[in-house]
């Protein structure tokens, strides 16, 4: 009973979200990422489409809800930076501080994913000029091609656009929740509206149908068992568990907002960006004879492509970066905060000290990925460069680690009790939670960890 009185009385030391609908913003916008725009409908295209949709919405619905629904509510119940949450309830609930490791796992993995997500996002940044000011129209594919190439083989340029995107993160940060609240208010809206404006015009490029079909026409031929474990990552990743956002988004979500209808929308919407992107993106493929598996390389040299060759192929190539630029600030925003708000509850600096400081630090590794591209591409260790090192850590083993441990804590070692008063014990929707994520969330999500280090 103690436990039940903590929770309901303890109160978040940054602020609460205005309302439900700011909440879902928000973590809608944490979880949509260049991962939904460009990285689902290439692994689409190589994993044969429809078979490959069908296996990774299964997965998003069985896995991913049940374990974000795991995070929020460690999130609202402890009301703090998810090191101190975690620390606290294992406290509570355990007698033991030791799942404050979790929460140091989950803060340092966002903090070294957008040391390069950030480097990534720049690019989006700098191609906007470029999609604006014409430079794809009539080029042919090695102009494009160059184009990109000798961008990043300038470690100035990228430079640079990484610290542009770095400091648009510090100056909202830096405004605490309701600066947030702002900005996921101005750019969720702003992103489907410029994704529906390139669906509009996907209608009429005359290969829609070809899109459509190639989506959503069951291909299992196509689809093997790595693709399999590919989309299981997928539907995990693209919804920002196990790094801490989620978590630290939920500290700040309202007593009385449901969790699960929360969460049922966030999925949703996150789930709907992701199959409208890929039905922006296959009708230009298919339409200018393209191939639609060709992974980053979609973004940056197809794409260019296909929208310097179209008429208003300026316009909807700069909306498209735009759109991109949107997408991968909404997901650095959910990155950051967990770090600033452990290091606001933790010293003495302002939140303003404490964004800067953050965001230098993440600044800096991200030279590391930069120059991965450009001056230290033949600096090679391990699992090959820099940024590819810190990718593989971050995705292939803090993320799948993190997720687990924490979905096990909610389940395993949270008390029915306290869970329940969080979810609504008597509902049908939370015996399905704790049975997934007691047993088959965890398990498979080891598959993928399993998988990612090369022991299956």
């Amino acid at each position: 009973m103690n436990n039940n009185v903590q929770g309901e009385t303890r109160q978040s030391l940054h602020g609460n979200w205005s309302s439900r609908l700011a909440f879902i913003l928000a973590v809608t916008g944490s979880a949509v990422g260049l991962g939904n725009i460009w990285k689902f409908p290439y692994m689409a295209g190589q994993n044969g489409g429809g078979a490959f949709v069908i296996v990774y919405l299964m997965f998003v619905f069985l896995i991913g809800m049940p374990v974000m629904m795991s995070e929020i509510l460690i999130g609202r119940r402890g009301r703090r930076n998810p090191i101190a949450t975690m620390k606290l309830l294992g406290e509570e609930e355990g007698n033991s501080d030791i799942w404050k490791w979790i929460g140091v796992m989950g803060v340092s993995a966002g903090v070294l994913i957008l040391s390069y997500y950030s480097v990534i996002a720049g690019w989006t940044i700098t191609y906007i000029p470029k999609a604006f000011l014409g430079e794809f129209v009539g080029t042919d594919a090695t102009s494009i091609s160059k184009l990109f190439d000798n961008f990043v083989a300038n470690p100035v340029s990228v430079i640079l656009a990484h610290t542009i995107f770095m400091a648009i993160n510090f100056f909202i940060i830096a405004s605490g929740v309701k600066g947030l609240e702002k900005a996921v208010r101005f750019l969720m809206p702003g992103l489907l509206l410029l994704l529906f404006i390139l669906f509009l015009y996907s209608l009429t490029s005359g290969s829609f149908m070809d899109g459509v079909r190639f989506m959503f026409t069951p291909n299992f031929s196509a689809l093997n068992w790595d693709g399999v474990l590919t989309a299981m990552g997928l539907a995990c990743f693209t919804l920002s568990i196990g790094m801490g956002a989620i978590m630290a988004y939920g500290a700040y979500l309202p007593q009385e907002t449901s969790i699960t209808n929360a969460t049922v929308s966030v999925v949703i919407a996150d789930t709907s960006i992701a199959m409208l992107a890929g039905l922006v993106i296959f009708p230009l493929v298919f339409a200018n004879g393209l191939n639609p598996g060709e992974g980053p390389d979609l973004v940056f040299k197809t794409l260019p492509l296909v929208f310097g060759q179209m008429q208003a192929g300026t316009f909807l190539a700069t909306i498209f970066f735009v759109l991109l630029s949107f997408a991968a600030l909404t997901s650095a925003l959910g990155l950051m905060e967990p770090a600033v708000a452990w290091m606001v509850e933790s010293t003495d600096y302002t939140r303003k000290q404490c964004a800067g400081i953050i965001a230098s630090i993440i600044w800096f590794l991200g030279l590391g990925t930069a120059l991965s591209f450009n001056t230290m591409a033949d600096f090679k260790f391990i699992n090959g460069t820099i940024y590819e090192n810190v990718d593989f850590l971050t995705s292939n083993i803090m993320l799948p680690l993190g997720a687990v441990f924490t979905t096990f804590f909610a389940a395993w070692i949270m008390s029915k009790n306290s869970t329940s008063e969080e979810l609504g014990g008597h509902s049908v929707t939370y015996r399905i939670w704790r049975f997934l994520a007691k047993y088959f969330s965890p398990i498979a999500i080891l598959i993928i960890f399993l998988q990612a280090i090369g022991w299956i």
